[in-house]
């Protein structure tokens, strides 16, 4: 069993024991069960998933660090949210803005970074309330 810990600056969202986590990490997804080898590693936005008793919840998170070690799992993000949180029309409108104004980017790569974070953010957002 995994202690599950995430906390947004605003509040603490979760802090549950759970079976297997899979977290969206700036290196990819990494899927974390019990004794999990020690892990430090920051997040990129996308879709964080946890098992319990068998049934699986999931939640977009964006920002932050993820800390494994001895069968914890702390997790702090600068967004936490479940698919009842997420307004789509507004997740909608980010994500076609945000496209929009990437592909007419003229300046670098690093420039750009935010909007980027904020675009897989919002698709992020409307993966997990389209269930996907």
């Amino acid at each position: 069993m995994l202690n599950l810990e995430i906390v947004t600056p605003e509040k603490k969202v979760l802090s549950e024991t759970v079976d297997s986590v899979t977290i969206p990490t700036a290196s990819g997804e990494v899927g974390i069960l019990t004794n999990h080898v020690p892990l430090i590693s920051s997040l990129k936005a996308g879709v964080l998933a946890y098992t319990k008793s068998g049934a699986t919840e999931r939640m977009v998170i964006a920002g932050g660090f993820v800390e494994v070690s001895q069968n914890n799992v702390s997790i702090l993000a600068d967004v936490a949210e479940t698919a009842d949180e997420i307004d789509v029309e507004t997740a909608r409108a980010e994500r076609d803005s945000l496209e929009k104004e990437l592909s007419a980017w003229k300046g670098s790569l690093e420039e750009s970074e935010s909007e980027r974070e904020r675009l897989e953010k919002a698709q992020a957002q409307l993966a997990l309330v389209s269930g996907r």
